[in-house]
């Protein structure tokens, strides 16, 4: 039975993205509620056939790289050169004493690589040593000469657009850019030129159209709006929590630590705005309630901190491809007063769910003096959240949430 085929990962991360305008290098961008890297680099961490992915960066975007992709499983990143291709050279050479048989290499600029398409490159990869994805050209294609005049017409069924992940036999590959670099050589712009020039037969294989490369503002307009479609299917849930005062020197409201004369009655630390929040995103999802999943008889969860249920909460829409819209939650109670802490707690929320700080409202009311929220004997909170899931999502059938 054959040895299994050892196949690394390298992504391209190093360039500034100069054409895509504004806002800082094009990778560390969020469309679709996602940062570029992090959708270009995930499918390859989570690819059962991928030992390893190897990021390559310039060093100054290293704050920005450990932020976007915190969850994900890497290699410590290489640093880029002044080239693409010196950059997949130093991804290349910090593999090396890993010895990989395949190397997929990636551009991260391309956010929409399917875990399909990774498969396909690595059985390409395997069969011929070198292969880049292609799809065909619709448009008519001509050539034109220094005066701007058309000077032929190439074939368009021979015609293709070569996409990454581009897949090699690691040890052809790296002989091959170690003496691109010997002969200075640095002008290749993709490494299957690269391969070319070395003398290696180069295959090709089905890409995917979606597989597009982030260049210009317009495309990131483009693609939003793709993304934007495809979640089409739009949700509201509500939610609502109340916890008694105990004896205590502070609440925990919305994710924050409020002095107070009092303490909440509670089995986790009675965060009672982000129990609401946590209600109302699983009641948009269909997906239980808070109780469900976190049972109050399970000691385990005795003091825990709330914003472990809120993450939760989150990370069930994210795992049905969806994306939170809006929250809001209302606090009604007479005291503490929320006004001072009300810019903290948007901001936690934010923090928590990964939401940018407009889409996160927090208000407060009083009622009046009436009943318990009146006669200070506790605090209620309301919230509502607003998610975008797929047409044709199925969730969690007629039995109900589960894990």
């Amino acid at each position: 039975m054959p040895k299994p085929e050892r196949t690394a990962a390298i992504l391209v991360a190093a360039g500034r993205g100069l054409r895509a305008g504004s806002g800082g290098p094009k990778q560390y961008r969020s469309i679709g509620g996602q940062t570029v890297i992090f959708r270009a680099m995930e499918p390859f961490c989570r690819h059962p056939q991928i030992f390893a992915v190897q990021p390559v960066l310039n060093p100054d975007d290293t704050n920005m790289f450990n932020d976007a992709v915190s969850s994900l499983r890497h290699a410590p990143p290489a640093t880029g050169g002044a080239t693409r291709q010196d950059s997949v050279r130093a991804g290349l050479e910090a593999l090396a004493s890993q010895k990989p048989d395949i190397v997929l290499i990636h551009d991260a600029a391309r956010p929409f690589v399917t875990a399909a398409l990774i498969s396909r490159a690595i059985e390409a990869a395997a069969r011929t040593g070198a292969a880049v994805p292609a799809i065909a050209v619709t448009d008519t294609i001509k050539l034109i000469g220094e005066t701007g005049n058309v000077e032929a017409t190439p074939e368009r069924a021979r015609l293709r657009i070569a996409q990454t992940p581009q897949a090699f036999r690691f040890d052809v590959i790296l002989d091959a850019h170690r003496r691109a670099a010997r002969e200075r050589r640095s002008d290749f712009t993709d490494d299957a030129a690269l391969a070319e020039w070395a003398g290696l037969t180069v295959a090709t294989f089905e890409g995917d159209p979606a597989n597009m490369k982030l260049t210009t503002p317009e495309d990131f307009v483009r693609e939003e709006a793709r993304l934007g479609a495809a979640l089409g299917d739009v949700r509201t849930g509500s939610g609502y929590d109340v916890h008694a005062f105990g004896d205590g020197d502070h609440v925990m409201i919305c994710g924050v630590r409020v002095p107070h004369t009092r303490g909440f009655l509670a089995h986790s630390d009675g965060d009672v705005g982000l129990h609401a929040l946590v209600d109302a995103i699983l009641g948009a999802l269909a997906d239980g309630d808070i109780g469900s999943h976190f049972p109050p008889s399970d000691p385990k969860w005795k003091g825990a901190a709330s914003d472990l249920f809120l993450k939760y909460a989150v990370d069930r829409v994210t795992a049905r491809g969806g994306r939170i819209a809006h929250l809001d939650v209302t606090l009604i109670c007479e005291r503490p007063k929320i006004g001072p802490h009300r810019d903290a707690m948007r901001a936690r929320i934010a923090e928590i769910t990964g939401l940018a700080l407009s889409r996160v409202a927090v208000k407060a009311t009083t009622s009046e003096r009436l009943g318990f929220t009146g006669r200070e004997e506790g605090i209620a909170a309301t919230a509502t959240a607003t998610i975008r899931l797929p047409w044709g999502d199925k969730g969690c059938g007629d039995k109900g949430w589960s894990d």
